[in-house]
């Protein structure tokens, strides 16, 4: 007899969470399902992300050709420096073509890693790097280099092992394993 009536409060109770959630309007259910499927769309992990952005499509080939993909896909977390396809157009092209092309593909994963920091520093941490370090701050790369940063203004400076210097120019790109920082230069090795 006890069955009966803990069957039936059981039945009671999942017609009733059944009723409370389809208490949404057509309207709302369907901003709502619209909502959970551009979020599963969303890149997730730093590859992704990168070969999402179109303005990203050159630094993206490249770590495809370098064979560093697959470490940024899984591993991290990461703090990236991506430079845009302006700032690849900028390179002496035959310069660019033969790193792309050539079978050795040390030197392209040297420079791509080049821009690759172990740990997530968003802007903020960076800032607080450079305050840490006196107006200077030095990011160790998984190449072996250092990044030295700096602040002009409010605007982050980075310059690489070869002197240049490039400036963030949209920070805190949010991936599931590290932050991605877009600069308008390509970070080289010394």
């Amino acid at each position: 007899m006890n069955t009966p009536i803990k069957l039936l409060i059981a039945s009671a109770a999942l017609v009733a969470v059944t009723a409370c959630s389809s208490e949404m309007s057509e309207e709302e259910q369907a901003i709502y399902d619209a909502r959970l499927a551009e979020e599963a769309k969303k890149p997730t992990n730093l590859t992704a992300v990168v070969q999402a952005n179109p303005d990203l499509s050159t630094a993206s080939t490249m770590v495809g050709i370098s064979g560093i993909g697959a470490e940024l896909k899984d591993d991290g977390p990461f703090t990236v420096f991506v430079a845009t396809n302006d700032a690849f157009n900028k390179m002496d092209q035959e310069r660019l073509s033969d790193l792309m092309s050539n079978e050795d593909k040390t030197e392209l994963a040297s420079i791509a890693r080049f821009g690759l920091v172990e740990g997530d520093m968003n802007a903020a941490d960076i800032a607080k790097a450079i305050a840490d370090g006196d107006g200077t701050a030095s990011l160790t790369t998984l190449q072996g280099g250092a990044i030295k940063a700096t602040l002009e203004g409010e605007k982050v400076v980075l310059e690489d092992g070869a002197g240049n210097k490039v400036n963030v120019i949209e920070a805190d790109v949010e991936s599931s394993n590290g932050t991605i920082h877009i600069i308008d230069g390509v970070l080289m090795p010394k």
